[in-house]
Formats: structure tokens, sequence, C-alpha cells
């Protein structure tokens, strides 16, 4: 990966190691069988759900085009003028967002956790209610985000997350030996929050020394701020109907019996760090630079774009391959203490399996929405985003509900079903964006060689590990983990190297590097 890439990538390496320490200290206390558990993975998606649409996409794809440009050019003045306005507007919407939901929130868990009644239901409309204000100041992050990354401080804007984990990490150490499981979620809740601030307050001061001229206001809007908001409408209907994705599996997942919500949310935790790790990391660095080159040189917009490609499959590869083979020994080194079980570890798998099956579209396809809004457009993303939503619906539903009685398996193994299906709806928006950015700059993707000798390092990297894990046995998942991933990790970096993907050399010799 190049240099921002790999700021991108250490950062969210940090906030996705907090955020995992997170879960595993949370798992030791609730467990994944309670309903506190429940309640809590299921209003917990509120913060995560404005974060990722405004941070991960609207934002990254409306803002960032237009005020790096500004910056690129010198044009100070305009660009701070561009931040000011943007950054006044959001705060009028989400202080709205903020008042609509904490007053309608009966209603929101009827939408997002139809499943739940009686005091499983209170719970998470107190839990939905304390949440809100802290998922506004996530947005208002979010824009610190866009404006760092704009500046390429990518490091400080994808790292401040840890700060967020860390109060939630410390609300369930100091209250969760003394309160009932329905008790520490409120704290936990308001310990998210408080960490919000945090992370907003940390960023700000270097915006504001960045942006010297910053002034917020709503008035007399320039042509370019209206060009953001022209472009953030699509954009965020189009990364909305993504969360909205990822909603109707949590919406699916409380018909399913209890343990069902927390479990998909432990799994979904580990899943999308690759995701994000690597898709997420390549895209958002690529952005700033592709929207130079669209236009201008689309040899060289397409030349980025294979090689970002090419980078994101040699680490998700493996990832999606050790999520089936290896899903145990990763979910019981992150997350079996206390009342997680090991049990529960391989309840964890299952849904980690299914995920695999769209994991490399998921990663590759965020390049490809990078490259539309690289171009100015962002409604052929949105058409596809619709798609995979109606799909994902659709097939998550019988996968999830009715599938299971068919197959003769408890119906807590429909969680695994929802995961798998928006896997196939992921393959198919994948397919809809490669081809129609094939129309636009010529044929783009990786080689079907470079793909086979991928699969191939994995499988048999994982087939030797498979057999490691059987010599060292699953009594201590720690050791267990070492000893397995371990093996597979050396043994696919070894592999790749001998079958010559370049990509497997140059991180090799990135790793060399550092250590001399």
């Amino acid at each position: 990966m190049n240099a921002n890439a790999v700021l991108v990538a250490t950062g969210i390496l940090l906030s996705r190691f907090a955020g995992l320490i997170r879960q595993r200290v949370f798992a030791h206390y609730f467990g994944i069988q309670s309903d506190a558990a429940d309640a809590f993975s299921a209003a917990f998606r509120i913060p995560n759900f404005l974060q990722n649409l405004f941070g991960e996409g609207a934002l990254s794809a409306s803002f960032i085009p237009v005020y790096a440009s500004l910056v690129a050019r010198d044009e100070r003045r305009d660009a701070a003028d561009v931040a000011g306005a943007v950054a006044a507007i959001l705060a009028v919407v989400t202080s709205l967002l903020v008042l609509v939901g904490v007053l309608a929130t009966p209603l929101l868990i009827d939408l997002i956790a139809p499943g739940f009644n009686g005091a499983k239901r209170e719970l998470t409309i107190t839990l939905v209610r304390i949440l809100f204000p802290g998922a506004g100041l996530l947005v208002m992050s979010a824009w610190c985000l866009g404006i760092l990354n704009s500046h390429h401080k990518f490091l400080l804007s994808y790292s401040a997350p840890v700060l967020w984990n860390v109060a939630m990490i410390a609300a369930l150490i100091g209250f969760g030996g003394s309160r009932t499981l329905s008790d520490l979620a409120v704290y936990l809740a308001w310990g998210s929050v408080a960490g919000s601030a945090i992370q907003f307050a940390v960023q700000l001061p270097v915006v504001r020394r960045l942006v010297p001229g910053l002034r917020l206001t709503l008035a007399s809007p320039s042509a370019h701020v209206r060009t953001v908001m022209r472009n953030f409408g699509p954009v965020f209907v189009s990364r909305g109907v993504v969360q909205i994705s990822a909603y109707i599996d949590a919406l699916l997942a409380s018909l399913l019996p209890t343990g069902a919500v927390a479990g998909l949310a432990n799994a979904q935790l580990i899943y999308t760090l690759p995701v994000s790790l690597f898709g997420m990391s390549v895209s958002a660095a690529e952005l700033p630079a592709m929207a130079g080159a669209a236009g201008v040189d689309n040899d060289r917009l397409r030349a980025r774009l294979d090689a970002g490609l090419r980078q994101i499959a040699f680490f998700v590869v493996p990832s999606a391959v050790a999520f089936i083979a290896l899903g145990d020994v990763i979910a019981g080194a992150l997350l079996q203490t206390g009342r997680f079980t090991r049990d529960d570890s391989i309840y964890v798998w299952g849904i980690l399996a299914g995920s695999a099956v769209g994991l490399l579209a998921s990663t590759l396809g965020r390049l490809y929405s990078s490259t539309f809004y690289a171009l100015r457009d962002t409604a052929t993303p949105l058409r596809f985003a619709v798609v995979r939503v109606a799909l994902t619906t659709v097939l998550g539903y019988f996968c999830a509900v009715r599938l299971p009685p068919l197959l003769a398996l408890d119906l807590k193994w429909g969680t695994a079903g929802l995961t798998a299906s928006a896997g196939v709806a992921g393959w198919i928006e994948f397919l809809l964006l490669r081809h129609t950015i094939g129309q636009r700059l010529g044929a783009t993707g990786i080689q079907p060689a470079t793909l086979a000798r991928l699969w191939m390092s994995a499988l048999i990297a994982a087939a030797a590990s498979w057999g490691a894990k059987l010599a060292v046995g699953v009594s201590q998942p720690l050791l267990t983990a070492v000893a397995v991933l371990g093996t597979y990790g050396v043994l696919y970096l070894g592999l790749t190297i001998t079958l010559g993907v370049p990509e497997a050399r140059s991180a090799l010799t990135k790793v060399l590097r550092r250590r001399g």
C-alpha cells in the first residue's frame, strides 16, 4: 500500500484494535445469551449507523473532492468558507436528528428490533435515547475527518475513535463488577456518549489550525457549497441504502432466538475489520488522487484502480478463507472470556463463515464506488446499492427465517444465512459496478491468474493450519491463535512470494525495511 493508505490503515488498525478490546470486555461481562447483550447490541447500531453514513460515506464522497481541490489550488479562503458552511449545515441537521430520534425512539425500536418485547424492549428504548446525542457528536467528528483527510492528516482522523472505545472500556471495567447487566448497559451507553465528545474534541484543535479562517455560517452558500450539497444527496441515499442493509440483518436477527443479535454484532466487528482495514484504507487514500486524475488522465485513473484492487485482494482473500476454516480460533482468541464460552465462539464462527461469501466483493466494491465518486458520479453507485439491499432483504428473510427449519437446523443458525445471503447480494453489486466502470474507462480488475494464486495459497495455508489446530487443541484460545494463525500467515506469505505475487514481495520488503 502507498504511504497514505498505510497511514489510514494504521489509524483504522488502532481504532479497530481498541474496538476489539472493548468487545472482548463486553463479552466478558455480558456473554451472548442475555437480553441485556441483545438490547445493547441493537441500540448501539444508532451511533454506528450515523458514523458510517456520514464519516465513511456521504461526507467523504461529497465534501472531500470539493474541499481538497480548493486546498490543492491554494484557494484557502474559499476552502475555509466551504468547511464552515458544511459544518453549520451539519450542526443544524444533526441537532434535528438527535431531537427527533430521542422523541421517536419507541417507533425506531419497532423498526430495528420488532422481535423485542417486555423489559428487553424497554431497556433498548432507554439505551437508544442515551446514545442519540453521542451519535450527533460522531457526525461532527466525521466533518473533522473530511478536513483532516484533505490535508493528508490521515492518522489522527482514523485513530481518534480509539478514545471513544477507551471511554466505553472504562465504563465496563468501572461498573462491571457491581451492577446488574441492565444497569451496566445503561452506564456503558453513557460511556459511549462521553467517548463521542472526546473523539470530537481531540480533532477540533488540529482542524482549527489547518483552517485558520474557519467561520460557521448558513448565509449565502457559495457555488462550491452547493456542489457539496448536490453531491451529498445521492451519496447520502446510497450510503444510507448500504447501512439499511445492515439494519435489515439486525431486524431479522431480532426475530431469531436470544443471542442472535449479540452474536451477529460480535461477528460483524470481526468481519468488518478487513473491509475497513484494507478496503476503506485504500479507497480513502486513493479518493483525492483519483479525483485529480478523473477526466484528465483516465489511463492513470484506471492504473490506480487496478493497483488498489490487487492490494485489497492480497489481504482480503486470506481473511475470507480464515473466516471459513479458522473462525472458531479467531472468535475464541478475541472474545472467549467470562460469560463468553467455547460454544459462543463456535456460534460466531458460523456467522463469520457466512460473511466470507461476500467479503472480497464488499471490499473491492468500495474502491469501485470511490472511482465513481472521483468521476463526480454519485447516482450509479446509488442504483446498484438499491439492487443490493432489495436482494439482501428477500434472500436474508428466506435464509434466516425460512431455510433453517427446512434443513432441520436450530433457528439460531439463521444468522449465518443472513451474512451469506448479504454476500451473494454484494457480489451482484460488485459485478454491476465493475461492468459500468469498464464501459467508461476500459477493462479493469484483477487478472484471473493472480486471483487463482491468492486463493490457492490461502487454501493450502489453511489446510496446514487446521492440522496445527488439531495438534495444539482449543483449551487455551490465545495460545491456539498464536500457533494456528501464525502458521497460517507465514505460510500464506511464503506461498504467494513463491508463486510470484508482487504484493507479497512488497509487503515483506516493507516489513524488513521497518525492522532494519
